[in-house]
């Protein structure tokens, strides 16, 4: 199971984006039902092959989880409404690519749009007092991945999907790699005892991403949420083998609300700099 479970994962991604691309699905549905599919898969995993029970969320931290899933997802609906409302008036009438080069050119500048806001959420100091909401929980597990601030969601989001709308890619090619980011997005944050071996050096796992939470500043890197290349070129890759954070968090608990206090997270932005 520890072996399969990601390749599953990544077949079930490839094969859903050719099922909804050639029978016309409605992508926006598909993209739902697909996510739901995902964290369930990964829920189930949690219980069979957890890495750290003491991770698993209680009923309480579902609850709250619940709420900033919604948040999550009003600010992604926002950002993609606002980027179609850009891109109608700016973007190029046809793709310049077929549809096979596109998929992975759009993999590669969306992954890169993504690592660079990403990294630059936690060195501007404004941003991080939106992105440092994501980092307060104690714990990584795949219900978790969904808290967030609503505004660094849309910031997040929209600067990727503004990149690729704005060189052209065709909503099919976004359509196919959104899926993809799901899975990683969710499968990095997986609270499975996992390991990917080489493909470490290429794609983001959970193994990389627990240390991006690590509260050692020194080797929480690892900005890539999908691709693991950019922390190779960029230099912010901190794992190898057998490398595991002592604990994940804030590295000061005290600059953030906690995250049960669900409100007080979306508005400490406002209430003076946090650390």
């Amino acid at each position: 199971m520890r072996h399969a479970a990601y390749p599953v994962l990544l077949c079930a991604t490839v094969a859903t984006a050719a099922v909804a691309l050639r029978c016309r699905l409605d992508l926006g549905l598909a993209t739902s039902a697909f996510q739901f599919g995902v964290i369930a898969y990964l829920v189930i995993l949690e219980r069979l092959i957890p890495y750290d029970r003491g991770w698993h969320p209680d009923r309480r931290e579902w609850g709250w989880y619940g709420v900033y899933f919604l948040l999550t997802a009003v600010g992604s609906v926002t950002a993609q409404f606002l980027v179609e409302a850009v891109v109608g008036v700016v973007s190029p009438a046809r793709p310049k690519l077929p549809l096979a080069a596109e998929i992975p050119s759009a993999l590669l500048v969306g992954s890169l749009a993504s690592y660079l806001v990403h990294r630059w959420s936690h060195s501007n100091p404004w941003l991080w007092r939106l992105h440092g909401v994501h980092h307060v929980p104690d714990k990584v597990n795949v219900a978790n991945n969904g808290v967030n601030h609503i505004l660094d969601v849309l910031l997040a989001q929209g600067g990727v999907q503004l990149s690729l709308s704005l060189l052209g890619f065709s909503q099919e090619s976004v359509f196919a790699i959104g899926l993809f980011v799901i899975t990683q997005g969710y499968f990095t944050h997986a609270n499975i005892d996992v390991r990917i071996g080489w493909l470490n050096q290429v794609l983001a796992g959970p193994e990389q991403h627990r240390l991006h939470h690590s509260t050692d500043l020194a080797e929480a890197g690892h900005y890539g949420s999908d691709l693991a290349i950019w922390d190779r070129i960029f230099n912010s890759y901190t794992w190898y083998p057998g490398r595991e954070p002592s604990a994940v968090g804030l590295k000061d608990p005290a600059s953030f609300p906690e995250t049960g206090s669900v409100f007080a997270s979306q508005l400490q932005a406002w209430r003076g700099p946090a650390g």
